[in-house]
């Protein structure tokens, strides 16, 4: 009861500290914002007040920054949920949103179009990288399906999707691109969030929502993958539609977060071992914690990628990986120290 009541807190301290961590970043960058400006910004949109705010601050906050942070936060928490149901699932600590190919896949959708044109216009680098992460998933699953059963078919296979997708873009981009549309694509490639608006905000945001919602359904699923098939069966479990289910709900969560804003590694893979440390195993505590977690390493490293790196903002994909990689290693020499 104690440890629950613990955990009810630390998440509210966690949803303050992500709507803190949004306001404050934007008010950072070049042009001087307040946060009392955001402030104003937002009870004059959201509550129709009055407040005499400049023309300029209110699109800045409105228009550029705020869009902007929201998806980072909602990005890094749908990254870090699909990284907890998949390393349940799979029972693999080294698996994230990517291990399913849908990264790979979404990358060379986006090639496709940005490069070759693929659609005659009508589809966008988006929509091109959404169709190519659900391609590939369904290879993915069609492979698993007619080599091995179980989690480790799926996890090579998913080896084999990753491989294959990203041959095929680095062919596509060796063979056919210019400079400038080598230029674009990459830019994509390592992860950006340069030009978010309010429909990327609220499909972005209401994706993790719907995703959060489905995995809390089945925490008490994902208990039980943690001991086996053979024990969640015993357990009451309808494994194979469950992990189906699970699966289909993350790789659509992770097409559409990385048709938005692109590959971004690092976030699934770390953060649901930091919640573990956390709360400790329980679902049902470790997701809501994973969720805050994202939310708030993607809202302050792409503050950082923005503000640090100006005029030009380094690709956020880059600081997740330079963030990321120390911080994995520090919970691999924290996990050993304390077992």
């Amino acid at each position: 009861m104690a440890r629950s009541l613990v955990v009810t807190g630390a998440v509210l301290v966690g949803v303050v500290a992500v709507a803190l961590s949004v306001g404050a970043a934007a008010t950072l960058g070049p042009a001087d914002v307040s946060l009392v400006n955001v402030r104003d910004v937002l009870l004059n949109h959201l509550a129709s007040a009055q407040i005499p705010v400049t023309e300029t601050d209110d699109a800045i906050v409105w228009q550029e920054r705020l869009p902007r942070a929201l998806v980072a936060a909602a990005s890094g928490a749908g990254l870090g949920l699909c990284g907890v149901v998949l390393q349940a699932l799979l029972r693999n600590p080294l698996a994230d949103p990517f291990v399913l190919g849908v990264s790979s896949g979404a990358s060379t959708g986006a090639v496709l179009i940005g490069v070759l044109g693929v659609g005659g216009g009508a589809l966008g680098l988006s929509s091109g990288a959404f169709f190519g992460a659900l391609l590939a998933f369904g290879l993915v699953l069609l492979l698993a399906r007619y080599t091995s059963n179980g989690s480790q078919g799926i996890v090579l296979a998913g080896v084999a999707g990753t491989h294959l997708f990203s041959a095929v873009t680095s062919f596509v981009v060796f063979a056919f691109a210019d400079a400038d549309a080598t230029r674009g694509v990459m830019f994509w490639l390592l992860g950006s969030l340069e030009g978010m608006r309010w429909p990327q905000v609220w499909l972005a945001v209401g994706t993790v929502t719907v995703g959060a919602v489905v995995t809390l359904v089945a925490a008490r699923s994902l208990d039980a993958f943690a001991f086996g098939d053979d024990v969640a069966a015993s357990l009451g479990v309808h494994v194979q539609r469950t992990r189906v289910l699970l699966l289909v709900a993350t790789a659509l969560l992770t097409a559409v977060l990385v048709s938005i804003a692109g590959a971004i590694g690092f976030v699934g893979l770390v953060l649901p071992h930091a919640a573990r440390l956390l709360v400790g195993e329980r679902h049902r505590r470790v997701v809501p914690v994973t969720i805050l977690l994202g939310a708030l390493f993607m809202t302050w490293v792409d503050t950082v990628s923005r503000v640090a790196f100006q005029p030009t903002a380094l690709p956020v994909g880059v600081g997740t990986a330079l963030v990321g990689v120390p911080a994995f290693v520090a919970l691999l020499v924290h996990r050993r120290s304390r077992s």
